[in-house]
Formats: structure tokens, sequence, C-alpha cells
């Protein structure tokens, strides 16, 4: 599974590393495109992008892309943001299966990631004073990671699997 913010340079990237990878929109991602286009129509703050908003976020939990999509063409013709997203939307209906990947058992946010890679790396090589090498932030990355896992015995049970061989 690959989790992105929506841009081609994404999939594409996933496509090559990760080919036959299930590919979902970051949900946050999608809603803030249809916030956005909330506030370009009817104003930041207003109860009217507000409520838009809300009917979009909820049609795009449901998987409803059609309800969405036609929601946005209302606007698309007079409006920038509009026109960008109904873009966004169609360019990535595919990876907006929300209703599927939950189903599946899916995350459909980086959230989650994102936070884990703030708890366990973020932590660790960011504390004061702290000077890393690419080569050393790896190492105790993986070391880290191990850790935090639970499989830290495994490593080193690997590593001297391999010296011995």
């Amino acid at each position: 599974m690959v989790l992105g913010d929506g841009a081609p340079w994404v999939w594409n990237l996933a496509d090559e590393l990760f080919p036959g990878a299930v590919q979902i929109v970051d949900l946050f991602h999608a809603k803030e495109y249809l916030s956005n286009v909330a506030k370009a129509i009817y104003g930041t703050g207003s109860d009217l992008a507000a409520h838009w908003a809300k009917q979009r976020h909820d049609d795009l939990d449901g998987g409803k892309l059609e309800a969405v999509l036609a929601a946005m063409r209302l606007h698309a013709e007079t409006n920038d943001e509009a026109r960008k997203c109904v873009d966004y939307v169609t360019r990535n209906r595919q990876r907006m299966s929300y209703p599927k990947f939950r189903a599946h058992g899916l995350c459909t946010s980086t959230g989650v990631v994102e936070a884990g890679c703030k708890v366990a790396i973020g932590t660790r090589l960011k504390r004061a004073g702290m000077h890393w090498t690419v080569t050393g932030a790896d190492a105790i990355i993986a070391l880290r990671c191990c850790k935090l896992s639970g499989r830290f015995e495994d490593f080193w049970e690997r590593r001297a699997t391999a010296q011995s061989g």
C-alpha cells in the first residue's frame, strides 16, 4: 500500500518502486482540497463554506465521488480552485475508494505514519546537540524501529547468524 497526497510524481514513483501496490490518496489531503474550494467559493470562515465543506467531506468518506464532482462542477467554470479540484479528484478517483479501503482494513490517512515517524525517529534523531551522518542515522533508525516493534532480539539473532555464516 502506498499513501500519498495525490501529486502525480508520488504515483509515478510508487509505480516504479512498488508495482501493483494499492495506492491511496491521504484522506486529510483530499479533504483539504475540498475545504479550499469551499473557502474560494463562499469565503474563509463563512458558515456556508463550513457547511458546503462538511457535505463534501461526508460524500468523500462515503465514497460518493460523483456527488463530490457534481458539486464542484457547478462552480468550476467560474472558480479556479473548483476546477483544479475536479481535475484532482478525477485524476485520483481510483485512489479515493475510502469505504472499500476501510473494508479491507487499509489505512486511509498518513497521520498514523507521520506520528509513528515522529515517535520512532524524530525523538531519537532530533535531540539537542545531535548531528548525524546518513549512515549513522540509518543505523540508529533501524535499531530504534526493531526496539519499538518488539523485534530487537530478532535483529541481534539475525546479525549473529549472518556474521557466523
